[in-house]
């Protein structure tokens, strides 16, 4: 390799190098934010729980019948460079996916599934935006109920867990109702307790859809964040490498100038 194509070669490895740097940060930042409003959905969906079993306390428990068949969504990867993020969650819905109905979440997740031969009724590109996951989740939910019919809903996604993703399914619908404890007492309402608590167990469901989706957002991006770590690290090393051979390919040039110069002098003596 002459010492020009090495150079280029430097160079464009810099340049790569770059990418990667923007990328992870990138990446960190959509992490941070998302973490920080997972916080605030969870809360709000704490809160509507408690609200909820107050505006149902004189309801008998006839929990909803779900007559349709069973939806599940999938939260995958959107983008690539995450290793194999998309192939975990896919792994943890294991044999049930072909026993509901899929919803899959994230245009690198529906092509691994493809190639797995798994066939969504409903697919959607994953927001490159935290802030626009919960009108997100609204989506989401009318597709699930656009068939007619309620059906049982469970969510699988992954969250970042000690430097790797760990898979994680929770039921969503139909919810799950606390038996210990006495009856607490009815609040003041201004509506009927049925169409109240309706009202109230719509917005919780869509609150943890929400949860679902910033939990998955924040572990693409933390994978991401790793992917890219390692590359940079493989990048810095073979930099290294190349720089090193640069040094000695100048080093061998400048000797062989030197060697050149020494013989002219000796044969003009």
């Amino acid at each position: 390799m002459s010492e020009a194509d090495l150079g280029s070669r430097i160079d464009g490895i810099r340049q790569l190098g770059s990418v990667v740097r923007a990328m992870t940060g990138i990446a960190g930042a959509r992490a941070r934010t998302a973490r920080a409003q997972i916080a605030a959905v969870e809360d709000y969906a704490a809160m509507l729980g408690e609200a909820l079993v107050l505006a149902t306390a004189e309801l008998p428990d006839d929990r909803a019948m779900t007559t349709a068949r069973p939806a599940m969504v999938v939260f995958c990867a959107e983008q690539g460079f995450v290793g194999g993020f998309s192939e975990r969650v896919l792994d943890g819905a294991g044999a049930d996916v072909t026993g509901a109905d899929l919803f899959l979440i994230g245009s690198r997740g529906a092509a691994i599934a493809a190639g797995r031969g798994l066939a969504p009724v409903w697919s959607a590109a994953m927001p490159s935006r935290s802030a626009s996951l919960p009108k997100f989740a609204d989506r989401v939910l009318e597709a699930v109920f656009a068939r007619g019919g309620l059906c049982p809903v469970s969510v699988v996604h992954a969250i970042w867990k000690h430097g790797q993703p760990k898979v994680e399914r929770h039921a969503l619908f139909p919810m799950a109702h606390a038996d210990d404890g006495p009856a607490p007492a009815s609040p003041l309402r201004n509506l009927p307790a049925a169409d109240l608590g309706a009202a109230l167990g719509l917005d919780q469901l869509h609150a943890l859809m929400t949860r679902a989706a910033l939990l998955a957002f924040v572990a693409e991006n933390e994978a991401r964040m790793a992917s890219m770590s390692a590359a940079s690290r493989q990048i810095e090393e073979e930099l290294g490498v190349l720089e090193a051979l640069a040094r000695r390919l100048r080093q061998e040039a400048i000797t062989a100038e030197i060697i050149e110069i020494a013989a002219g002098a000796m044969v003009g003596r």
